[in-house]
C-alpha cells in the first residue's frame, strides 16, 4: 500500500511522492522558548517525530526541520520580568525543551535553527517582496505585507478574505492599510532592550513572527519542499502568512503537503475535554506529568490517539496508557528475543504497514502489537516476540528491558525487595502461610506484584 496523507490545503487524502525521489523534506514550526513546554507543546512534537520515523522506515532519506523561535514578545517581556539577557533565557529554556522530549523518546530534527541565526535571509526576503510590490512601510516604522495583494490568500484556511480576521498574534497597528496586513519587520521601541533589536535598511528592529519561518524552511530545505506540519492553531494565521510571504517572494508553489495535528483537550471533574489553559487551572508541563508518568507511558498515551484527532488528557486516560504498555512489555517477560528485522511479509506486519501507511493510523498499529502480545503470551514464540519489539521500534516503544521497565519506579529498593520474597519462601516453606500472604499483600500495598513460576518468584511494580 502506498503512503497517503491527508493534505490541509486541498482537504483530501493523497498519495505521497516527494520532489526529489527517496529524499523528504520537512519543516515544522516549533516552540517559542520563552517557558517550560507543556503537553501541547509534545503533542505536535510526537505527531511529527511519528512522521518522520514512519518516513525512514518506509526507505526515504528524510530531512527534518524543527525550528526554534528565540526572538519574540513574550521572550523579551520573560527576560526582563527575570532580569537577564534575552539569550540567557532562551539558552536554559531550549536546554530544558531538549531534556522534556528526550524523556519522551522523540527523535532530535535534522536541523533545528534558531530565528535570530537567520535574520539577514528574512531581511532578504522583505526587502523582496517590498520590491514586487507585497510589502510597505508605515508610518510607525514596521514593514507590513500587504495580504490583498496576494492573489492566493485564504487558500490554506479555506475562508475568503472578507471572512477572516487578524489572528490573536497579529495586532491591529496603527499605520496598517488592511486590518488583515502583518507586520515583517517591527521597529524598535526606546524601552527594548539591545539585545532584541537589529540593523536594517528600515531601521533597527527585529522580524515579525510569520516571515522567521518562511526564510529558515526555504533557506534550509529550498524555495519549495514537501512537508510542512505544525498544530492546527498555526493553520490561520501563521501558516497562511507563511504561504503568502514565501509564494509572493518566489513566485513558487511553497509547500506540496501541509499537516496539521489535532488539539489536545484537558478532561475535567465532570469528564468533559476542555481546552488547556493557564486562566483555567488545567496547564500542564511535560515536567508536570513526569512526576507520576514516565515518559514511554506519555509517548504511548499520545500515540492511542490519530494525530488528526484531538486528544483528551486526564488521569484517567494516563493509567489506561500504563497499564496497556505495561502488559505489552509483560509479554515480553523471560523471554529471549533475537534482534532481528521486521519481515514485512509477515501478516500482523503488512497490517501495521497499511495502517501507517494510511495518514499514519497509529491507533490500528497500536491494535496490531496488542494482538502480536497476545500471541506472544500464548505461544512464548521468540520470533513472534521479536516482530513485536521490531514493529513496537518503528513507533519507539518497547525499546527497554522488559524487566526493568516494569519494576521502574519502585518504592523500595531491589535489596529490601528481594529480602522480603526470600523471607516470604522461607514462611512458605515452613507453612506458614499466613505470614507469607501478609508479605505479598504488604508488597502490594507499596506497588510491588509477586510473580510465582516453577523458576521461582519475581516482581513488577503495579
Amino acid at each position: 500500500m502506498t503512503l497517503r496523507i491527508f493534505n490541509t490545503l486541498t482537504r483530501q487524502t493523497e498519495v505521497f511522492a516527494p520532489i526529489e525521489p527517496n529524499h523528504v523534506r520537512m519543516y515544522v514550526c516549533g516552540m517559542t522558548i520563552y517557558d517550560l513546554c507543556h503537553v501541547g507543546h509534545a503533542r505536535f512534537m510526537m505527531a511529527f517525530d511519528v512522521v518522520a520515523r514512519w518516513l525512514r522506515a518506509s526507505g526515504y532519506r528524510v530531512t527534518y526541520v524543527r525550528n526554534i523561535t528565540d526572538i519574540d514578545d513574550k521572550i523579551i517581556k520573560r527576560a526582563l520580568e527575570r532580569n537577564i539577557p534575552i539569550r540567557q533565557l532562551t539558552a536554559e529554556m531550549t536546554q530544558a525543551m531538549h531534556e522534556d522530549v528526550a524523556a519522551l523518546g522523540i527523535e532530535p530534527p535534522t536541523h533545528e535553527p534558531r530565528a535570530t541565526e537567520y535574520v539577514p535571509q528574512m531581511l532578504q526576503m522583505i526587502s523582496t517582496l517590498e520590491r514586487k510590490g507585497f510589502a510597505y512601510r508605515a508610518p510607525n516604522g514596521d514593514v507590513n505585507y500587504s495580504v490583498r495583494k496576494f492573489e492566493g490568500y485564504g487558500k490554506l484556511s479555506g475562508k475568503s478574505l472578507d471572512q477572516l480576521r487578524a489572528g490573536e498574534r497579529v495586532a491591529v497597528l496603527d499605520g496598517k492599510d488592511d486590518p488583515l496586513d502583518f507586520v515583517l519587520w517591527k521597529s524598535a521601541k526606546p524601552t527594548e532592550p539591545e539585545d532584541a533589536k537589529w540593523a536594517s535598511e528600515y531601521g533597527p528592529g527585529r522580524p515579525g513572527w510569520h516571515i522567521e519561518c518562511s526564510a529558515m524552511s526555504c533557506a534550509l530545505l529550498g524555495e519549495q519542499f514537501d512537508i510542512h506540519g505544525g498544530g492546527a492553531d498555526l493553520q490561520f494565521p501563521h501558516h497562511e502568512n507563511e504561504i503568502a510571504q514565501s509564494e509572493g517572494a518566489t513566485g513558487k508553489r511553497f509547500v506540496n503537503l501541509w499537516m496539521h495535528n489535532g488539539f489536545l483537550n484537558v478532561v475535567n471533574e465532570q469528564g468533559e475535554g476542555e481546552k488547556m489553559s493557564k486562566s483555567l487551572g488545567n496547564f500542564f508541563t511535560i515536567r508536570d506529568v513526569l512526576k507520576h508518568y514516565d515518559g514511554e507511558t506519555l509517548r504511548f498515551f499520545m500515540l492511542r490517539t490519530h494525530y488528526r484527532s484531538p486528544l483528551n488528557f486526564g488521569d484517567a486516560n494516563l493509567q489506561d496508557a500504563r497499564n496497556g504498555l505495561r502488559r505489552l512489555y509483560t509479554s515480553l517477560l523471560e523471554l529471549e528475543v533475537p534482534a532481528t528485522p521486521v519481515d514485512w511479509s509477515q501478516p500482523q506486519a503488512a497490517r501495521f504497514r497499511d495502517a501507517m501507511n494510511d495518514d499514519f493510523a497509529t491507533p490500528e498499529a497500536v491494535a496490531v502489537l496488542f494482538e502480536l502480545a497476545g500471541d506472544v503470551n500464548r505461544t512464548r514464540s521468540p520470533e513472534q516476540a521479536a516482530l513485536l519489539k521490531g514493529l513496537a521500534g518503528v513507533l519507539g516503544l518497547l525499546q527497554q528491558n522488559p524487566r526493568a521497565y516494569l519494576q521502574g519506579g519502585a518504592s523500595v529498593d531491589d535489596a529490601a525487595i528481594q529480602a522480603k520474597i526470600d523471607e516470604r519462601a522461607a514462611a512458605k516453606k515452613s507453612r506458614d502461610f499466613a505470614l507469607a500472604d501478609k508479605i505479598r499483600q504488604d508488597l502490594l500495598a507499596q506497588g510491588i506484584v509477586l510473580q510465582d513460576s516453577p523458576q521461582g518468584t519475581t516482581w513488577t511494580k503495579a
